[in-house]
């Protein structure tokens, strides 16, 4: 089976400086094929690529995604009957429409071919002047990218970033959107978050089934509809990368908490033993989620989790984890479980994320808490 990895990008987003990360970094082992296509124009980097045992079919006779359809497939089949490659990569022209691409791959008549990902590479100081001057070819780009790479963001201020954020999440809300300098990241974190692994709903996905298995209780009456939920949860993330996340799990659970004189759960009015396992998931968790560039302080980070002890603000928070960037340029890796924050410093992610479980969650107060509003 062979991989074919799309990598688009408008004019100078840093397409061939990526692709070459992730040839030394990411792809290490795989007989890999680039096809590469400038517009007209031979690509420059051919020597750096050959020198690096990589077969180079290139393309200047026009633009992929249009007068090159034909010819286009006709090179791919050949590729592939020649020298069965792991992974092909493909880099269109950057005025190119990811669309067009992607339909030109799809229509070729080839076996054992599997399309891996349409990753976009974006500069983040341009992005609001290509949006507003190239619309049309800029935003197609966007809109049909399963990950979204920002390039030049070293330097860059923490509202300009926010604002390269906010018009991408404007054109495509299920992308993840790699946010970190990639010199900060490895070639693995970044064909990670290309696949959509590691992602904003994986860590929601882990704390919840973290959650479930210290509350479950197993009775036999409800197998076939854990079954049922697990199969429906997983699905939905597949599609969902958005910034919050409701989470419906039918497992049994019963949840544990400290009941205080001021606790409203009712837990101490009846048997909680007999009671509470009636629970289902989705009538005792809720999760909230939030992907941010933004950078914290370990004060900060710290003082929210011990707020989250406040039940009648935050709800009965039983779960919180999270990576984000530091102001100090290191990286904030926390946990927290009930009165046990846990903060350290760690390596860089793609970027920030944040994830809450809990019971009764005041999501919009959780969210201003951590200025993610």
């Amino acid at each position: 089976m062979t991989k074919i990895t799309i990598f688009s990008g408008f004019l100078g987003a840093g397409k061939t400086t990526l692709i070459k990360k992730l040839i030394n970094e990411g792809y290490k082992g795989e007989k890999l094929v680039l096809i590469e296509n400038e517009f007209g124009q031979i690509g420059i980097d051919g020597g750096f690529l050959k020198d690096a045992g990589i077969e180079i079919t290139e393309m200047n006779s026009g633009c992929i995604c249009c007068s090159l359809v034909g010819d286009f497939g006709k090179a791919l089949v050949k590729v592939l009957d020649e020298y069965h490659p792991d992974r092909i990569l493909i880099e269109p022209s950057g005025v190119g429409k990811l669309s067009d691409v992607i339909n030109a791959v799809r229509n070729i008549d080839a076996h054992d071919v599997e399309l891996d990902g349409f990753t976009t590479v974006v500069d983040a100081k341009k992005c609001k002047m290509y949006h507003k001057n190239f619309g049309e070819f800029f935003n197609n780009q966007i809109e049909y990218a399963s990950c979204v790479i920002l390039s030049h963001t070293a330097g860059l201020s923490q509202e300009k970033l926010g604002e390269a954020v906010e018009l991408i999440r404007g054109l495509n809300k299920e992308a993840p959107v790699v946010t970190t300098e990639w010199d900060e990241l490895t070639g693995g974190q970044l064909v990670d978050a290309m696949t959509q692994k590691n992602t904003l709903s994986d860590e929601l996905k882990a704390l919840l089934d973290e959650a479930n298995h210290h509350h479950e209780h197993h009775h036999h009456d409800h197998d076939d509809d854990e079954h049922d939920h697990e199969h429906e949860h997983e699905h939905h993330h597949d599609h969902d990368h958005d910034h919050e996340h409701e989470h419906h799990h039918d497992h049994d659970h019963e949840h544990h908490h400290d009941h205080g004189p001021d606790c409203t759960c009712g837990c101490h009015d009846h048997d909680h033993d007999h009671e509470h396992h009636h629970h289902h998931a989705d009538e005792v968790f809720t999760s909230w989620g939030a992907e941010t560039p933004r950078p914290y302080t370990v004060e900060a980070i710290t003082a929210a989790l011990e707020a989250l002890s406040d039940e009648a603000t935050y709800g009965i928070v039983l779960r919180a984890k999270g990576i984000v960037a530091g102001e100090d340029g290191q990286w904030i890796h926390f946990d927290y479980v009930p009165g046990v924050p846990d903060v350290r410093h760690g390596s860089a992610e793609t970027t920030g994320r944040l994830c809450v479980i809990g019971s009764k969650l005041n999501e919009e107060a959780v969210a201003k808490l951590f200025c993610v509003e």
